[in-house]
């Protein structure tokens, strides 16, 4: 339980504030490489990149699916302690999802998608890679990106830019997500658009 027990932010409004404008330039600028504050020693498998968007966009009223390499630690136990929010076991019952093993991720559509009158109620999926840097080299188009522009990332599923298209052709439903390392993250909103697979 020591591990569960790790301090969240010194100070959380600052830091919070810090978090949100990476995570939101990510989001304003997709497949685009944001620096995120390592400030935060949480229970493994959580990365410090990951446990800082969470405890930054996580709150009681946002329940949250963890993926199976969660079960047997402490995230539980610390995401509820330090950002309140409720654990869920099923993935269609959660506003976020954090994937610590996105190569195996359930289908986008396990989760909640939104509907053509509350498109704002989906889920939001925090995939915890190895690299950004490295893997998959996809390019993109869309809202926020000039002409294209290329993210590599690995691991990620064999059918990813499959998901990709689907899931852009679901707008304005569908899932947004957040590809985090331990240090940075990316976005790609659901009106992202995948060119090809380069």
């Amino acid at each position: 339980m020591t591990a569960a027990l790790a301090p969240g932010f010194c100070d959380p409004v600052l830091s919070a504030q810090s978090v949100f404008r990476s995570v939101m330039d990510a989001l304003a600028r997709p497949a685009t490489l944001c620096d995120l504050p390592q400030m935060l020693s949480p229970p493994p498998p959580l990365t410090p990149a990951s446990a800082a968007v969470a405890l930054t966009l996580f709150d009681q009223d946002t329940p949250v699916f963890l993926d199976d390499p969660f079960a047997p630690t402490d995230v539980a136990y610390w995401l509820r302690f330090h950002a309140g929010a409720p654990i869920v076991t099923e993935p269609q019952q959660a506003a976020f999802a954090i994937l610590a093993d996105p190569a195996n991720m359930p289908p986008f559509d396990a989760f909640p998608l939104g509907t053509p009158e509350y498109p704002d109620r989906s889920a939001t999926l925090i995939l915890q890679v190895a690299s950004l840097e490295h893997g998959y080299e996809l390019a993109f188009c869309g809202p926020g990106i000039e002409d294209r522009r290329i993210l590599h990332a690995t691991p990620l599923p064999a059918d990813f830019p499959q998901r990709l298209a689907h899931n852009r052709a679901l707008f304005p439903r569908g899932v947004d997500l957040l590809l985090v390392t331990d240090a940075r993250v990316a976005a790609l909103p659901r009106s992202t658009k995948l060119i090809d697979e380069v």
